[in-house]
C-alpha cells in the first residue's frame, strides 16, 4: 500500500529533517515509527499526508506512493480523497464544537454518503462514549476521550491508511492500553496504520513492522517482534522510554487480546 523511496525533506535552506528514507507498509500491516525528539517522525507523516508545506517544509528528493500512485506534492485534500488521513499530535479537536459536529467535519473529506454512514456505524462500535456525549462540547472531554474523538473524526472519511502521531502522549497507562487495543481493532477492520510513537513499548506491542529513525535516517527496520527483542532496541528505546513494568503489562495485555497471543511486553521494559 505505502511505499516511500529515497525521501529527503528540508525546512528552508538549512535544516534537513529527513535523508534518503525508505520504508514499505503492506496492505495488512501496522507500521510503528520510533525515535526520539527531532528524529523526523512527524516530518515523515507530514510528507505522506501532504501537509508538509503548511509547516514550511518541502520534499527535495524521493517519492511517496500509495497503491502505486505518487501522492507527494498533492494538495492535502486530494491526499485524503486517495484514502490517506492523518491524526496530528496533541488531540487537535475543535474544542468549541460538539462531538457530533467534530465527527461531521471529518466526513467532509468524502463525497460518498454511503462511506460516511458506514464510518458512523464503525465509530459507534469503536467509541460508544462518543455516541453518549454527542452533544457535549469537545473541549469538555477528558484527554483520552479527545484522542478517541480525533481518531473517530479521521475515520469519518473511510481511510484505507491512517496516520497517527503520538496518540498515547500524555495519557494514563490504562488509557494507553485502550488506545493500543483500538488501533489493532481499526487495523483488523481493514485499515492500514502508520503509528508514530515515543512510547516504544506500546508501539511495538501493536505493530507488525517497525522502523527507527535517528537524525532523519532509518537506523533500524524489521518485524516489530524481532526489533522488540533486539539488544539495540531494548537499550535505545525500551529501556529508556518504557514507563514501568506495570504500564508495559497493561499495554501488552490490551494489544495481545487482539493478537490472540500471551502478552510478553513486561520483559521488554529493561
Amino acid at each position: 500500500m505505502l511505499n516511500v523511496q529515497g525521501l529527503t525533506v528540508r525546512y528552508g535552506r538549512a535544516v534537513q529533517a529527513l535523508s534518503d528514507v525508505d520504508l514499505e507498509l503492506p496492505d495488512d500491516g501496522v507500521l510503528a515509527v520510533l525515535g526520539g525528539n527531532g528524529a523526523g517522525k512527524s516530518t515523515l507523516l507530514r510528507a505522506i499526508s501532504g501537509t508538509l508545506r503548511l509547516h514550511g517544509g518541502a520534499v527535495t528528493a524521493g517519492e511517496v506512493r500509495v497503491d502505486g500512485d505518487r501522492i507527494d506534492g498533492l494538495d492535502p485534500a486530494l491526499v485524503v480523497r486517495r484514502g490517506v488521513v492523518a491524526v496530528p499530535e496533541g488531540r487537535q479537536v475543535f474544542a468549541g464544537m460538539t462531538v457530533e459536529e467534530n465527527l461531521r467535519a471529518g466526513g467532509l473529506g468524502t463525497r460518498s454518503s454511503a462511506v460516511r454512514a458506514a464510518a458512523r456505524e464503525r465509530i459507534r462500535e469503536l467509541f460508544p462514549v462518543l455516541t453518549e456525549r454527542a452533544r457535549q462540547p469537545a473541549g469538555l472531554l477528558s484527554g483520552g476521550e479527545q484522542q478517541m474523538l480525533a481518531i473517530g473524526r479521521a475515520l469519518m472519511s473511510g481511510p484505507r491508511l491512517l496516520l497517527l502521531d503520538e496518540p498515547s502522549l500524555g495519557l494514563a497507562p490504562q488509557m494507553v492500553g485502550r488506545i493500543a487495543a483500538i488501533i489493532r481493532e481499526i487495523h483488523e477492520q481493514g485499515t492500514a496504520v502508520v503509528l508514530v510513537e515515543q512510547n516504544a513499548t506500546m508501539a511495538l506491542g501493536v505493530a507488525d513492522h517497525a522502523v527507527a529513525l535517528e537524525v532523519g535516517r532509518v537506523a533500524l527496520s524489521g518485524p516489530a517482534r524481532e526489533l522488540a527483542e533486539s539488544d539495540e532496541v531494548q537499550r535505545l528505546y525500551l529501556g529508556g522510554h518504557a514507563e514501568s513494568a506495570e504500564q508495559a503489562e497493561v499495554e501488552g495485555r490490551a494489544a495481545a487480546a487482539h493478537r490472540g497471543a500471551a502478552p510478553t511486553l513486561a520483559r521488554w521494559s529493561g
